[in-house]
């Protein structure tokens, strides 16, 4: 995860907004009944990041900071391959204009 969105999370996901200041207990945050969308993008076909990385950092995402807050369900979209082909690219921009509709 790029350190920026990291330091995204850590101002977002402060004591008072996103967990009860003051516990130090592992009940969900202050963010329980949200849903997320996860958007992940990379150079590599998106199956090789799924099978043989086993999306490893998504899971950790989803895991460590979005359910610890209370984000439940989080759905996730892995684009791969972004340098492929403008036709490929088009139809990815396609259906995630969709999502983001369909999210609204």
């Amino acid at each position: 995860m790029p350190a920026l969105l990291k330091g995204f999370f850590e101002q977002v996901f402060r004591p008072g907004f996103a967990i009860d200041p003051g516990k130090r207990t592992l009940m969900p945050g202050k963010l329980t009944g949200k849903s997320a969308r996860v958007l992940v993008t990379m150079g590599m076909p998106a199956i090789v990041y799924r099978w043989y990385f086993m999306a490893h950092s998504l899971l950790s995402l989803e895991r460590n900071i979005l359910r610890f807050v209370g984000l439940k369900p989080i759905r996730h979209s892995i684009i791969g391959s972004v340098e492929a082909s403008a036709t490929a690219r088009e139809k990815w921009l396609f259906r995630v204009r969709q999502l983001a509709r369909e999210a609204i």
